[in-house]
């Protein structure tokens, strides 16, 4: 255990400061020594920064060189691009991978579902590259490289290496986009030949969407662009019971490394200590996994999953009527009662 980590910690918008103070707490619990940096982005940052993405934010990320932040609402008609799609561009986090797992008690119709989505996150339609001619016609540019293309499908194999996963599938919709996601899908079969260990599969993505729900255990990793791996992971994560437990990491090539919830900042439930904390703790697990913390983060995950099973302290996603802080107060009291 290293004497001190540091840690850039942003609490973000809606429900953001509840469910990252909560998993401070259920960290906090676990021992490990973290020195927080609280730093501010998303609408609460506009007041006294004039943007949701402030510099000073920015710097925090680059000399800790890892974050946890809460959601972020994304501020319509503000002139603003999206604070998620910003930060990830200044900080070039090219890879989005997101959990989806299913836990005892947490109301999937499978058992057995363990799923990543490793989500290119720089690229494709979400660049915001889009104008307008005239009154009557939207443009979007969807634009693909190749190196971008490249990156974010080796960290799939490499993520799947290092995690023990077996089986890597790259999903698009190359039989129709022939150029930007035909180029993706070659990139994907030629870094395939450099992973001999690990089984590949390709499929076209409204393909994959029904193989999804009818036998999500068919899939183990998968890889794919910005728009597609949006709504994927967020299908992934409603068959594992709720998009409350769907945990997710942002990483650059630089060694940064951002965790995060796979939810939005859900404005309406701000301030009521209604929602499910379990995505941003998961988050805060894979964390520690990050920081060399295994034994921690593993302690946390069997924390969850217990409460989750024992179904007594939960939230009304998952059935209960438990607020955020007595499911986070049920986790920590598991962590402490766990023999490391």
């Amino acid at each position: 255990m290293a004497d001190m980590y540091k840690v850039t910690l942003i609490p973000g918008d809606g429900i953001g400061p509840e469910i990252v103070s909560a998993t401070r707490s259920v960290i906090d619990a676990t021992g490990v020594p973290i020195k927080w940096e609280i730093a501010q982005a998303g609408q609460s940052a506009v007041p006294k920064y004039g943007e949701p993405i402030p510099q000073e934010t920015i710097e925090s990320i680059r000399k800790n060189r890892i974050a946890l932040k809460g959601p972020l609402t994304n501020i319509v008609g503000s002139g603003f691009p999206s604070p998620n799609i910003t930060l990830r561009q200044k900080l070039d986090l090219f890879a989005n991978i997101r959990h989806a797992k299913s836990f005892p008690g947490s109301g999937s119709k499978w058992d057995n579902i363990d799923l990543i989505v490793v989500r290119e996150s720089i690229e494709d339609i979400y660049s915001g590259l889009e104008q307008m001619i005239g009154d009557d016609i939207a443009i979007g540019t969807k634009f693909i490289t190749r190196k971008g293309s490249e990156r974010v499908i080796r960290k799939a194999f490499e993520y799947a290496k290092e995690f023990g996963r077996k089986k890597v599938t790259v999903s698009v919709k190359a039989n129709v986009l022939k150029l930007t996601d035909g180029m993706f899908l070659r990139v994907g079969r030629e870094i395939a030949k450099e992973y001999p260990e690990i089984e590949f599969d390709e499929t076209i993505i409204d393909a994959l969407a029904m193989h999804l729900v009818r036998e999500p255990e068919r899939f183990d990793v998968i890889v794919t662009q910005n728009l597609y791996g949006d709504i994927v992971s967020d299908l992934a994560a409603g068959l594992a019971g709720s998009l409350g437990i769907g945990s997710g990491s942002n990483y650059g090539e630089d060694g940064i490394a951002v965790f995060e919830p796979v939810h939005g900042s859900a404005p309406k439930y701000a301030d009521k200590n209604k929602v499910n904390p379990c995505a941003e703790i998961l988050s805060g697990a894979l964390m520690l996994s990050y920081l060399g913390e295994k034994a921690q983060s593993k302690r946390v995950e069997k924390a969850v999953s217990e409460v989750i099973a024992e179904g007594k302290t939960v939230t009304y996603d998952l059935g209960g009527d438990a607020g955020t802080k007595e499911m986070a107060e049920a986790i920590i009291q598991k962590i402490l009662k766990e023999e490391v």
